[in-house]
């Protein structure tokens, strides 16, 4: 984690009112009846160094943005710049120098590895498609990838099945960090793993930030991770960003009440202080994206709603410090 305040340094992505609908089809003619509001209007920015941590229950549209941050999803409406280029219209063509700058570790370390190829030539590929370099390099570049990563060179000859989930997982990091990337979209890359291999994953992953100056897209469930990792911390839920906040900040003062029930839900190793501890538990189920409620959409959950929340979306606005903004019409701290 970067120590520098992260509004003090250059933007590297910008997301400005990212829309993407999964249309809904039935009948024999495939004709559109409804859409899935995965991500809805969402605007926020990644500056280079830091690592912005994006949280919220399953289904809320974390990956779906990362995936439309990546070019992996076309977009709906809305824009994705990076490093001051539009790149949410470019081809597949033109946006092959972009994945160089921009790439992802993906959740499951097994389903995201090829089981027939070896791990040499997993990492061998992104760099011969590439143009890296002759054999000789590449081979060079794939041992040394490995050693990044805390494996040894010999592995370079085993199948993905031959390793355990944590060194699948470093296997997925060598690759992502492979052609230098500035951009690493890490999608839940410890939830699969045993909690004493997150750790040494974590470490890995916040080593070479320091290392090879790589700014991170971190998104995960574990609240816990999320703070140890991030140096700002977005919310979302059912398609929209909530809160934005410095991390420590996020923890201490929570602004929305949908951050105050994740927090409410974060495990507590002091079992007197957990005890005392009030937690949250939201009524109701998750509204379906396909159809979101009007005004706030966790208005129908919130224990703070009046009918100004049915009626009227807030908008995000800065609360207390720097870089802290929230969309409530009925903030729960206001400095």
């Amino acid at each position: 984690m970067s120590t520098s305040p992260a509004w003090d340094r250059d933007v590297l992505v910008r997301v400005d009112h990212v829309r993407k609908y999964f249309p809904i089809r039935k009948g024999i003619l495939q004709r559109e009846v409804a859409r899935v509001h995965a991500v809805d209007d969402v605007s926020l920015e990644v500056r280079a160094g830091e690592t912005l941590g994006l949280v919220g229950e399953s289904g809320c549209g974390k990956s779906t943005l990362a995936r439309c941050i990546a070019r992996l999803y076309d977009l709906t409406a809305g824009s994705v710049t990076f490093e001051g280029r539009d790149i949410s219209r470019l081809s597949r063509r033109q946006l092959r120098p972009v994945r160089r700058e921009m790439q992802m570790v993906f959740q499951d370390p097994y389903a995201s590895l090829n089981p027939r190829k070896r791990v040499g030539t997993i990492l061998a590929d992104p760099l011969r498609i590439h143009n890296y370099g002759d054999r000789a390099k590449i081979r060079g570049r794939v041992r040394e990838l490995l050693e990044l990563v805390g494996l040894s060179p010999e592995h370079v000859n085993r199948y993905p099945h031959e390793f355990s989930g944590g060194q699948r997982q470093r296997i997925g990091v060598a690759r992502a960090v492979a052609l230098h990337p500035k951009l690493i979209i890490a999608d839940e890359p410890v939830s699969a793993l045993d909690v004493s291999i997150r750790a040494q994953v974590i470490n890995l992953l916040d080593d070479l930030q320091d290392d090879l100056a790589l700014t991170y897209v971190f998104i995960a469930h574990d609240l816990g991770v999320v703070r140890h990792v991030s140096d700002r911390i977005a919310v979302m839920y059912l398609g929209k960003i909530v809160e934005i906040s410095p991390a420590e900040e996020l923890y201490a003062r929570p602004v929305h009440p949908y951050t105050e029930a994740l927090l409410s839900a974060v495990p507590v190793p002091d079992p007197d202080l957990s005890a005392r501890r009030e937690q949250i538990v939201l009524e109701g189920d998750v509204p379906s994206p396909v159809a979101p409620p009007s005004g706030c959409r966790f208005h129908p959950r919130c224990r703070y709603a009046t009918e100004i929340c049915a009626q009227q979306e807030p908008p995000l606005v800065a609360h207390g410090s720097p870089g802290h903004v929230a969309a409530c019409h009925h903030p729960l701290t206001v400095s």
